[in-house]
């Protein structure tokens, strides 16, 4: 496996071989020409409005930084030549990344992103911007900050549902009702949340908070970031297809009785 292979992946913790970069070990700070093949990442392009694959150059270059360490920079170029800036650090296993078969992970990497590159597409415009911030918190190791986007997506996508059919968010009082109430009125109308997990909607409110409040540190919250954040974009999904849907019906005429009555 060449480094580009890895470079091309989501970060991860394990430590894979790849074939060798270096002959001997980089000085601090300095730079050496690397022969690693292109790196391949994904990213939504506004300007092609789609999710596309950026690639490098044929020229990379890294930095030494010690000598089990190396900065990668380079830009990745879209087809429709929008760019991103990406910087990886990469890390070996062994006291130096000198060597044949060397094991190394990607330990960071950071996007220096634009109006024309973000991390997410487009489809769920309302919440985009939200779902970009909390990636990008994730890869930047703030557990708790990602959290506390997801959580405002869920809360906000539950009200605005509630909204649109007509459900009180507030009591008799004027106090806004108990988010598991809410929830549980609005899912019961609408089936906001996936069938796959319906009887866990508020389960996964609670493991929202509980990361947000404090419950788990940031270790924990970072290993349950992705498989929640997945059901996050699952309720997302689950309600654009209905809309999506329901408007696909009335366009067909369905649901109405002859004369153009509704049912």
């Amino acid at each position: 496996m060449r480094l580009s292979d890895v470079l091309s992946k989501p970060c991860a913790t394990k430590f894979v071989p790849i074939d060798g970069i270096m002959t001997k070990n980089l000085g601090v700070g300095k730079q050496k020409k690397l022969d690693i093949g292109k790196i391949g990442l994904n990213y939504y392009c506004a300007a092609c409005n789609d999710i596309r694959t950026f690639w490098s150059g044929d020229e990379l270059f890294c930095i030494g930084v010690s000598p089990r360490q190396v900065s990668i920079d380079c830009v990745l170029r879209c087809r429709c030549a929008v760019t991103v800036a990406v910087w990886f650090l990469v890390e070996s296993l062994e006291d130096s990344i000198v060597g044949l078969a060397p094991n190394v992970r990607v330990l960071k990497r950071r996007e220096k992103l634009s109006e024309q590159v973000r991390l997410v597409g487009g489809t769920n415009s309302e919440y985009t911007e939200m779902l970009d911030k909390a990636i990008r918190a994730y890869r930047d190791g703030l557990g708790a900050g990602s959290m506390v986007y997801l959580r405002k997506i869920f809360e906000q996508i539950t009200t605005q549902t509630a909204n649109a059919v007509g459900i009180a968010v507030t009591k008799g009082n004027g106090k806004r009702k108990p988010f598991e109430c809410l929830l549980k009125e609005v899912d019961g109308q609408r089936h906001i949340i996936p069938s796959e997990f319906s009887a866990d909607g508020y389960r996964l409110f609670g493991e929202l908070s509980d990361v947000v409040h404090g419950a788990h540190d940031e270790t924990l919250a970072l290993q349950k970031f992705e498989p929640l954040h997945r059901l996050i974009v699952g309720i997302l999904d689950n309600v654009r297809n209905s809309q999506e849907l329901t408007t696909t019906t009335r366009l067909l005429g369905w649901g109405t009785l002859e004369g153009g009555a509704t049912e």
